[in-house]
């Protein structure tokens, strides 16, 4: 069965602004008047600060989101390497599970649950982070960077979203930088062979509040 209220944020590859999506959509959500939290289950990348290992990406989510709780709520499992969160975890002797990290979601109104890297990006010898979304009961949101190779990217991500049984609810076309040769036919492809709505075309801004304004959530609820 599953939750309404939750949605899993995957991308096309790491690095396509996942964060920043996620943190515009946290805000749009609270224009809207919804009690918002953003969840980081596990964060491989961070710093020291007085004593604690905070993550960039999670703090965002925190910000956007505006949330009382605790940074452990917020991303419980946290790993100071930038690398691949299994292989992160080995080098600390520790393993967790996806029913672990889909038990310690919060709840809220609507709760936005940010994945690592890909949709399969391995969390232990078994499982990806794609069984947290399952173990969530969680509706998908895409974003695709709008880059050269970024329809096949897409188009597979989608199908392994549906092969697990999930819903796409929606996907955001993110441009980086420069425009990609094309986008319009690009995006048009893509409005075409995805089978969840546009949420929106985010062009290259400064901070999620300005790419706020170019976001519709309303297919999410229709």
């Amino acid at each position: 069965m599953g939750n309404d209220n939750v949605y899993f944020v995957t991308g096309t590859d790491t690095g396509v602004g996942k964060t920043f999506i996620a943190s515009t959509l946290l805000r749009a959500a609270k224009a809207r008047g919804l009690t918002c939290v953003g969840y980081k289950p596990i964060a491989a990348g961070a710093t020291l600060q007085d004593g604690e290992l905070l993550n960039e990406d999670a703090l965002e989510l925190i910000e956007a989101a505006g949330t009382g709780l605790d940074y452990a709520d917020i991303n419980p499992v946290v790993l100071r390497p930038a690398i691949a969160p299994h292989i992160a975890l080995g080098q600390v002797d520790r393993r967790v599970s996806a029913r672990q990290l889909a038990e310690a979601c919060p709840e809220a109104a609507f709760v936005l649950v940010e994945g690592a890297g890909g949709w399969f990006v391995p969390l232990n010898e078994r499982e990806t982070l794609a069984d947290v979304c399952v173990a969530l009961g969680a509706k998908v949101i895409l974003v695709v960077a709008m880059k050269l190779g970024c329809l096949n990217h897409a188009l597979l991500t989608a199908d392994a979203i549906a092969r697990a049984g999930l819903t796409l609810a929606g996907w955001v076309a993110n441009a980086l930088g420069d425009p990609m040769p094309f986008l319009a036919e690009n995006i048009d492809t893509l409005r075409e062979r995805l089978p969840g709505p546009c949420l929106g075309i985010v062009p290259h801004v400064d901070s999620p509040k300005d790419a706020v304004r170019f976001l519709n959530l309303e297919p999410l609820w229709n």
